[in-house]
């Protein structure tokens, strides 16, 4: 699932913190708020509830190892039909008012709290600390550093890792609204990403389809694998099978 980052009016600049998305000024796990130069990504494998940035690569043979562990966990079955998929059975894009999840019912919306999560160099509408307009991303997916504002506004897209139509066919179909809104909303399942990217990607598991970064890799597969045991969702068994694949 994609949506595309857009803001609007006069711009306000963060001066050297990183805001998070509780609306404080604080650290982000992995370090403070840098220049755009600093890439603050830290593992997936120290950062079990999503609220650190990025995807840092796991390259060690014991990290690696834990990796596998981890997806071995995952449960596998069959795609379930799509019929009935809607998007909005999954709540309003970027809802705020969702429980259970960090940052839910913070005052900002599901797309600023990523942006402000991963985001460098931020820039926010006058008069708001919630509705970013420009900002700088270092894209786990394919490495680029891009400068983004609303001008550009396609160029940044938010990631669900496991896409709402994949959870739909594996199980979500049965799940109360609540439920839906909380994996939709979840920054354990929320990266922001290149756009074009994310747009190949659609709702395809690792199977068929990996970020294009290849150090990545294992990193994305660790994640999308958190999702699935968080929520008690299976994947397929080729999907599992190219998961592991990643993190010999």
């Amino acid at each position: 699932m994609v949506a595309v980052l857009a803001g609007c009016g006069p711009m306000s600049e963060l001066d050297g913190a990183f805001a998070g998305p509780s609306g404080g000024t604080s650290e982000a796990k992995g370090g403070a708020q840098g220049g755009s130069g600093a890439d603050r990504s830290v593992s997936p494998l120290d950062n079990p509830d999503g609220t650190g940035p990025g995807l840092k690569p796991i390259t060690s043979e014991k990290e690696r190892a834990e990796a596998r562990e981890l997806i071995d966990k995952v449960a596998t079955k069959g795609r379930g039909s799509k019929s009935g998929y809607d998007r909005d059975k999954f709540g309003y894009a970027w809802a705020d008012n969702v429980d259970n999840v960090p940052w839910g019912r913070n005052g900002c919306d599901t797309r600023n709290d990523l942006l402000k999560r991963d985001g460098l160099d931020i820039k926010y509408r006058d008069g708001s600390n919630c509705v970013i307009v420009s900002m700088t991303l270092h894209d786990p997916y394919t490495g680029k550093v891009i400068d983004w504002d609303k001008s550009r506004a396609a160029e940044v897209q938010i990631d669900h890792v496991m896409p709402l139509s994949y959870d739909w066919q594996m199980g979500a179909s049965r799940w109360s609204e609540a439920k839906r809104k909380q994996i939709a909303n979840d920054p354990l399942n929320l990266i922001p990403v290149d756009g074009s990217t994310n747009g190949s990607k659609g709702d395809s598991g690792p199977a068929t389809w990996l970020p294009p970064r290849t150090e990545i890799r294992c990193s994305y597969a660790v994640r999308f694998a958190q999702v699935a045991l968080k929520y008690d969702l299976p994947v397929t068994s080729a999907d599992k099978a190219a998961m592991l694949e990643q993190c010999k």
